[in-house]
């Protein structure tokens, strides 16, 4: 009789389970860390891969569990050098992450997503007007790193320097998949990057980046603010309207408080006759100025259909970052890049 039962994804579960499951078939315990260093260390795809475990093992393992990797559905490069990879999910679900590859500084940075669609609605974002059909799991977010890092690796000779988290969805709102996948990404069980090339952006959830001081976490940490008041914010990102700037600058202070050597950058779009005044510049000083060590990232507007924000002039945008810039803030103007293929900031939305 045939058994219909699902095998269950092996890097679901926990290194107990594993050491459990180990007992239970009667191999010795140090098969165990064997094969926790093929998921996790060698990123083996396939038990088939697994050559130091005998092959009747490697049988059993295959007829119980299986390994849900990511599948490259798409990839398409950019006038630029920027890739867009599109992956298919173990449920069909769609993803998409970016390679941005910046040779003259010997950088290559994969902006990876966190969730199937978006919960938030920030009017400027595509991926904000996809459902969110679920949170990613922590090998699926681990998965983009590495098998980008092949495609960076084939593409520019190069591997992969920086991991940013700001791709579709929230990922405050997949917390436990996403410090997991940080865990993978940078313990030396795993793939032993230093935590300092990781970025977590988040849209503003206060009590959650207290969370993330509270756990220790010693990644560098982007808000995405995009207005500095909060009238204007509640405009474009709804989220603003249960996390105000007051609460955020707090989390965003304790957050220093507890990590004091991860960086903190604020992310703001600059869009045309809306965010780019002088005045603008002036409240995102005082703002600056409440959270010690912060940044700037000016980031050119990325048009998405059905709405109406305009790109705001490049002498306005000068002018907005000198102002900050006199006041010895570390401010930089970013160009967009991967705008023909619909891979910039706010433009993922599985169009392929």
């Amino acid at each position: 009789m045939e058994n219909n039962t699902p095998r269950l994804d092996i890097r679901l579960l926990k290194w107990e389970d594993i050491q459990a499951f180990f007992k239970e078939v009667k191999e010795p315990a140090f098969r165990a860390k064997q094969l926790y260093e093929w998921l996790w260390k060698k990123s083996a795809h396939s038990f088939e891969e697994m050559s130091n475990l005998p092959k009747k093992l490697r049988d059993l393992l295959d007829e119980r569990f299986e390994i849900r990797a990511l599948r490259a559905d798409i990839v398409q490069k950019s006038g630029d050098g920027t890739l867009k990879i599109r992956f298919r999910l173990h449920d069909n679900y769609l993803i998409e992450s970016v390679l941005i590859p910046v040779p003259e500084k010997e950088r290559y940075t994969v902006c990876v997503s966190t969730q199937v669609g978006c919960s938030l609605t920030c009017k400027f974002c595509a991926t904000g007007k996809m459902k969110r059909e679920r949170n990613l799991e922590a090998a699926e977010i681990y998965d983009q790193v590495v098998l980008v890092n092949r495609i960076c690796e084939e593409t520019y000779q190069r591997p992969l320097t920086n991991v940013v988290y700001m791709g579709m969805g929230e990922p405050l709102l997949a917390y436990r998949p996403v410090l997991e996948s940080v865990h993978w990404l940078t313990s030396e069980e795993g793939l032993n990057m230093s935590p300092k090339r990781l970025t977590i952006s988040t849209a503003g959830i206060a009590k959650m980046i207290k969370k993330l001081a509270d756990d220790g976490i010693r990644t560098n940490l982007a808000l995405s603010l995009h207005a500095a008041d909060d009238e204007k914010r509640n405009e474009i990102m709804p989220i603003n309207e249960q996390n105000n700037l007051e609460a955020l600058t707090e989390s965003l202070q304790y957050f220093y408080q507890h990590t004091k050597d991860s960086k903190i950058t604020f992310e703001y779009i600059a869009f045309k006759n809306f965010n780019d005044s002088l005045e603008d510049a002036k409240k995102l000083l005082r703002l600056c100025r409440q959270v010690p060590t912060a940044k700037v990232n000016i980031i050119e507007y990325n048009p998405i259909d059905g709405e109406q924000f305009e790109k705001a002039d490049d002498a306005k945008i000068n002018a907005f970052a000198q102002y900050i810039r006199q006041y010895d803030i570390a401010i930089t103007v970013r160009k967009s890049r991967g705008k023909d293929i619909d891979a910039a900031c706010g433009q993922l939305a599985n169009k392929g």
